[in-house]
This record gives structure tokens, sequence and C-alpha cells, in this order.
């Protein structure tokens, strides 16, 4: 019986794909790690510390930066600066230890060159 409409095409079936056999098989495990070998219990606790400084002077691009940091054991205490896009510089003074946590103070300098007031025009009416 033809009930009319659109008849899709008959689907075309490829044959079944043929599998390789592998190509290789290892006879034996290549390596073997050697188990770790672990002291006591004793921890190892080494006394951090150090004194760190860096800073950055660069007239072409604009940054200006600097940072001193100090650690003994648990203890840090440092401070960055920067230049700010307003010509002030901005200086972290900081803290950190076990008894207080992280403390900080910023400290903002007025800029270095105040920028000229723009001229003030009067509006008139023609």
């Amino acid at each position: 019986v033809h009930h009319g409409g659109y008849a899709a095409a008959p689907l075309a079936h490829a044959a079944p794909l043929a599998h390789a056999a592998p190509l290789a098989h290892a006879a034996v495990p290549i390596a073997h790690a050697a188990p770790v070998a672990y002291t006591s219990g004793h921890d190892y606790y080494s006394h951090p510390k150090y004194d760190y400084t860096y800073s950055v002077a660069d007239p072409h691009t604009g940054d200006h930066k600097s940072q001193h940091e100090i650690r003994d054991g648990d203890a840090v205490h440092g401070s960055y600066s920067l230049l700010q896009p307003d010509g002030s510089v901005r200086t972290v003074d900081y803290t950190a230890d076990d008894h207080t946590g992280f403390n900080a103070v910023v400290h903002n300098t007025a800029p270095a060159v105040h920028p000229a007031p723009a001229p003030a025009h009067g509006y008139h009416h023609y």
C-alpha cells in the first residue's frame, strides 16, 4: 500500500572492519622502583631565615616599585612601595607572626607634581 509523501532512500551497509592482531607484548616489566627507605620518625625542622630586597625604577614605562622583607623563624616583617599613576607613593609596612597574625599599615604620600588646574572658560551666549 502506498500512502504518498516522502520516502527515504535505503541505507547502504558496509562490510565489517577487520581487526589487526596486537603488534607486540612485553613479556616482563621493564623496570622496578626500589622501595623508599625511611629513617626514624624524626621530623627535620629547618629554621627559616632570609633577607630579601628588590627594586625597579624604569623611567621609560613609569614602573617604580620596591620591596624589602626579612624572615627569622616564623616572624616576617617588611615593606613595599610603588608609584601610583597620580604621582603619589603608596608604602605598605607589614609584619606577620604566630602571635598577632598578619598586620599591614598603608601610607600614601602626596603626589610629587601637582596637576595644573584646568583653565576656566566662561560660557558666553551670542
